[in-house]
């Protein structure tokens, strides 16, 4: 055998050479990978402790919620106190409003049973003129009780015409320009009743031409 072919079939039979750096870092990490990590272990059955701020967080939201029912309860009892007040209102009212008719209507119920009076006088012994101050004393007695009630008489006289409150049934022609827009004549009063206007009065009323 050649010395080439000696030297050739003992680097077939030689084992391969491997670095001992190498070989006992494989050596360690094989050590490693048997023992369990802290992430790894199963064994730790207590729970970490919560955060501090999500126990806050939590207390903020108990608290908003007792907040939140307690306004939600008092909401709830304005809107009774309120209906309450409104049915009391319109009850109220209805009933000023009977008492107030039921005052005119008293009013004039004396004025009713002065004209059955004055229906069953006797015409033999009754004058003109008794007749005639009884009907003046019933129409006072009836103004009187629509006046407490709130009605107003519109007689103008010598007043400057309003269109307002007045109707102009005629013009009158006059000389003097002082005279001109004054209310000549009242044919008819007018009235108002708490401030709204019933009838205007309806007058003649004098023109400067």
């Amino acid at each position: 055998m050649s010395r080439s072919q000696e030297t050739t079939e003992e680097t077939r039979t030689a084992p391969p050479s491997r670095d001992d750096g190498a070989q006992d870092v494989a050596e360690d990490g094989a050590g490693d990978k048997g023992m369990d990590s802290p992430a790894e272990s199963t064994h730790d059955t207590h729970p970490a402790p919560a955060p501090q701020g999500e126990n806050l967080d939590s207390e903020e939201a108990g608290a908003l919620r007792r907040e939140l029912d307690e306004l939600n309860d008092r909401h709830l009892r304005l809107a009774a106190e309120f209906d309450n007040f409104r049915r009391r209102s319109r009850t109220e009212m209805g009933e000023s409003g009977v008492r107030a008719q039921a005052h005119l209507v008293a009013g004039i119920v004396d004025v009713l049973d002065d004209f059955e009076r004055v229906g069953t006088l006797d015409p033999e012994q009754a004058t003109v003129q008794s007749v005639l101050e009884g009907v003046q004393l019933m129409e006072q007695k009836l103004q009187r009780a629509l006046q407490d009630a709130g009605l107003e008489v519109v007689d103008p006289g010598d007043e400057t015409f309003d269109p307002n409150a007045m109707e102009a049934m005629m013009k009158v022609p006059t000389d003097s320009p002082h005279e001109d827009g004054q209310v000549a004549q009242v044919f008819q009063k007018g009235f108002r009743f708490k401030g709204h206007l019933l009838r205007p009065a309806r007058v003649s009323v004098r023109v400067h031409e």
